[in-house]
């Protein structure tokens, strides 16, 4: 993919006309993804550079590695000063404000598409707990079917859940473990049968069945959406 690097709107030449033309041809990389139903890496990759530019808008803490040479003192404070220093004085300042606007209102568009089409993928989605769920369903097995094909993906997951002072945060760590051909002799069941047998190391574990009703590209989009989906599904059951 064509990436834009962590701090592209202030490296290098600030000149608006360039700055615009990076942009622009990585937009239109994300774009052509996008109408291939591909979300990730992509979104996840917009996002960041979206909030990386709000960020640099709204707080301007990133002025140590941007501007090196131009820092009296290391610490936090004194970039903070000489930032506003920069901000008042410095007209290269306007040039990093109109490249941050022009930027956040190109990428706004683009993310409201991302997320409409992670929304229809998802809607697509149906998880049904396979047998009984144990009490603490936090380390398991989901199979995966994309739309019609009798192809199943078998995943390992493990959810973790952390807290800071402010939220709390849930992610699903998954492990591939198999693939296997649906049919009326070898169903979700029998697998979970199977995987209790052969993976003794989770001897009761909880097992979902992921099914979407239409096909999408696997790695670059079901397989996160699914994952987030069951991150979802799990915590509010």
């Amino acid at each position: 993919m064509n990436s834009l690097g962590l701090n592209w709107f202030i490296e290098g030449s600030l000149d608006f006309e360039h700055k615009k033309y990076v942009l622009l041809n990585y937009l239109q990389e994300i774009n052509r993804h996008f109408d291939k139903s591909k979300l990730y890496p992509n979104l996840t990759d917009l996002v960041f550079h979206y909030n990386n530019l709000l960020d640099f808008k709204q707080h301007k803490t990133t002025l140590q590695q941007a501007f090196p040479q131009r820092l009296t003192k290391a610490d936090i404070e004194a970039v903070k000063l000489t930032y506003k220093k920069i901000v008042e004085d410095d007209s290269s300042m306007q040039e990093i404000e109109r490249i941050i606007t022009y930027a956040l209102g190109k990428m706004d568009p683009a993310i409201q598409i991302g997320k409409e089409i992670y929304d229809f993928v998802e809607s697509r989605l149906n998880i049904d707990p396979v047998g009984l769920v144990p009490l603490l369903p936090y380390s398991g097995y989901f199979s995966l079917r994309n739309g019609s094909g009798s192809t199943n993906w078998i995943y390992e997951y493990q959810l973790s859940i952390f807290e800071n002072k402010d939220d709390k945060y849930r992610g699903i760590n998954v492990q591939f473990v198999d693939t296997y051909e649906q049919s009326i002799s070898n169903t979700p069941e029998s697998i979970k049968l199977n995987l209790i047998n052969q993976r003794r190391h989770l001897p009761n574990p909880a097992v979902f069945y992921v099914q979407s009703d239409i096909s999408f590209p696997l790695e670059q989009t079901l397989l996160p959406v699914a994952k987030r989906s069951l991150v979802k599904y799990i915590m509010a059951a």
